[in-house]
C-alpha cells in the first residue's frame, strides 16, 4: 500500500507561480509513471503532466512551457512546478503514482488563479 499526500494548492493571481509537492509514503514500493491530473468544476479530469521511471516527461498542450513535473527519489516526492499560471489553470490537482502492483491516487489539493 502506498500514501499519497499532495501540498502546495492555494489561490495564486495571473501570471503567477504555484509549486505542488506529493509525498510518497509505503513500504517497499517503486514509481514507475508518476502523474498530475487535474479537474475543473463540470468538467473531465485531464491528464497534465507525466514523468516515468526512465525520466521521460510529456504534458498536455495548454501547459507546455509553463508547467514542469520532477521527483526527489530520496523524498519520494513528485513536484509540479507551476509558472506563468492563467485562470483556466484552476482546477484541483491530484497526483497519481502507478507502482508495479498497482494504482495509487491522492486526495486532490485546490488551485485557484484568480485577480
Amino acid at each position: 500500500q502506498v500514501q499519497l499526500v499532495e501540498s502546495g494548492g492555494d489561490l495564486v493571481q495571473p501570471g503567477g507561480s504555484l509549486r505542488l509537492s506529493c509525498a510518497a509514503s509505503g513500504r517497499s514500493f517503486r514509481m514507475l509513471v508518476m502523474a498530475w491530473y487535474r479537474q475543473a468544476p463540470g468538467k473531465q479530469r485531464e491528464l497534465v503532466a507525466t514523468l516515468t521511471s526512465g525520466d521521460s516527461t510529456s504534458y498536455t498542450d495548454s501547459v507546455k512551457g509553463r508547467f514542469t513535473i520532477s521527483r526527489d527519489n530520496a523524498k519520494n516526492t513528485v513536484y509540479l512546478q507551476m509558472n506563468s499560471l492563467k485562470p483556466e489553470d484552476t482546477a484541483v490537482y491530484y497526483c497519481y503514482v502507478r507502482t508495479v502492483t498497482a494504482p495509487y491516487w491522492g486526495q486532490g489539493t485546490q488551485v485557484t488563479v484568480s485577480s
